[in-house]
């Protein structure tokens, strides 16, 4: 929860219409654990629409299918052993390997995909 704006923070500029890029995403998905009002209203500040699933509140949301890609995604990281248990102790090489691995899933997701 404490990492949700220094995230967003980090999100880098999109391609779009000519001009000035986007620098931050439409829309945020996030689960039950981001549901508060101070990240609500800082979301919509920065002009990005939050769909959070309220706390105590029937499951049924229909954002777990959104979800579902993310959590794959991070299972197919997680089959390579040097993201799952962090052996570096300076973090851009360790980001350096989370970057190889996106790397790696995209060329296997492309490669099946002919």
């Amino acid at each position: 929860m404490t990492q949700l704006l220094p995230l967003l923070e980090r999100v880098p500029a999109v391609a779009g219409l000519v001009g000035h890029p986007r620098c931050r995403p439409d829309t945020v998905i996030a689960d039950r654990g981001y549901d508060s009002n101070p990240h609500r209203r800082k979301l919509l500040e920065l002009g990005i629409e939050p769909i959070i699933a309220r706390r105590k509140t029937k499951h049924g949301s229909g954002l777990g299918r959104y979800r579902w890609v993310i959590e794959r995604t991070f299972a197919w990281l997680h089959r390579m052993k040097r993201l799952l248990v962090r052996y570096e102790r300076r973090p851009e090489i360790h980001e350096a390997f989370l970057a190889l691995g996106c790397c790696l899933i995209c060329f296997r997701r492309l490669n099946n995909s002919f």
